[in-house]
């Protein structure tokens, strides 16, 4: 039989958790005026350094992509992907992955990878800052 308190902790370890979300709208909007834009095929991220001790991350996907179910099933994927990649991101950027129709159709080792390569290049770009 399964215990409760075993599966919450383990889901726990494997979260996605609050203070890594961007939340408010003002937030968004700082990240898509301020931030620099990256094509990713099927995405496309925005990237704006924030300064603080960790990253947040925000997802957006527009009605165009198709219905609600739809719409949740790729902000799910992403969600997963950059769960599995937000400690190679390292601290300090606020990021907004805004999906085009193409992510629908798109098989999650693609999205996988499209996030782990941006992660890379934001992580990259940051070491860069700090040396120079």
């Amino acid at each position: 039989m399964r215990q409760h308190g075993d599966s919450k902790s383990k889901c726990k370890r494997f979260g996605f958790p609050k203070q890594a979300r961007l939340l408010r709208t003002a937030d968004f909007r700082k990240v898509y005026d301020n931030g620099r834009r990256r094509n990713l095929d099927f995405l496309l991220a925005f990237a704006l350094e924030n300064g603080a001790p960790e990253s947040r991350i925000g997802f957006t996907v527009p009605r165009a992509a198709g219905g609600s179910v739809e719409r949740n099933r790729i902000k799910r994927r992403l969600r997963e992907s950059v769960r599995k990649h937000l400690a190679e991101l390292g601290p300090g950027w606020d990021i907004v992955f805004n999906a085009r129709q193409g992510a629908k159709e798109a098989d999650f080792a693609a999205i996988d990878e499209a996030v782990r390569k941006f992660f890379l290049s934001c992580a990259r770009s940051e070491r860069r800052t700090v040396r120079s």
